[in-house]
C-alpha cells in the first residue's frame, strides 16, 4: 500500500498528470538498476536515492518525489 498523501506529492509537482509520468519513468528507472545489479554495470541508471523500507519501485519513486530528490520539471 502506498502511504504518500497526494497533497505532499503535489506541491513538488505541477499536476497529477505529471506526478503519474514522473512516478512511472523512475519505477522504471529503479527497476532497470536493480536488474543490472547482476551484471556488475552500474552506468545508465541510478539506484534509489531514499531509504525505503518497501521493495515496491513505485511506492520508492513517490518517496523520491516527496522528499524532493527527484525534481521534476514541465517540458515547455
Amino acid at each position: 500500500m502506498i502511504n504518500q498523501r497526494l497533497d505532499s506529492l503535489l506541491q513538488n509537482v505541477d499536476s497529477r498528470y505529471a506526478l503519474v509520468i514522473a512516478a512511472a519513468k523512475r519505477a522504471r528507472q529503479i527497476n532497470n538498476y536493480h536488474h543490472q545489479l547482476g551484471e556488475g554495470t552500474f552506468d545508465e541508471f541510478p539506484p534509489p536515492l531514499v531509504e525505503s523500507r518497501s521493495k515496491n519501485y513505485l511506492t520508492i519513486a513517490l518517496e523520491e518525489i516527496e522528499s524532493g530528490k527527484i525534481k521534476v520539471v514541465n517540458p515547455s
